[in-house]
């Protein structure tokens, strides 16, 4: 009889996928918000001044906001007819639309 064989290990991928205009829109909209200084003032424990700050910033920002939001929707539904969609490969990273 032939010695049987284990299973295959699964292994993990080496690669991931970044989606370019997620992060570019993830990005912009931190910005807007003023996200960045709402946080530091939430962590330091003033939770009232950091959603204070995110709301005076979405309130004077709507517009650029908006503007945000629907470039990414049309840039999303433009990338959908490309084949592959990857625009750069780095290593294991690969950046997609």
């Amino acid at each position: 009889m032939a010695p049987r064989r284990k299973a295959p290990r699964r292994r993990a991928k080496k690669s991931f996928n970044v989606s370019a205009i997620e992060a570019g829109t993830a990005l912009s909209l931190a910005q807007s918000t003023g996200a960045d200084t709402a946080v530091q003032q939430m962590l330091k424990g003033d939770v009232g001044a950091g959603i204070k700050t995110l709301q005076s910033n979405v309130a004077s920002n709507k517009q650029k906001i908006t503007a945000t939001l629907a470039g990414a929707f049309v840039a999303k539904a433009l990338t959908k007819g490309f084949a592959s969609g990857t625009l750069a490969k780095l290593g294991p990273i690969r950046i997609k639309a």
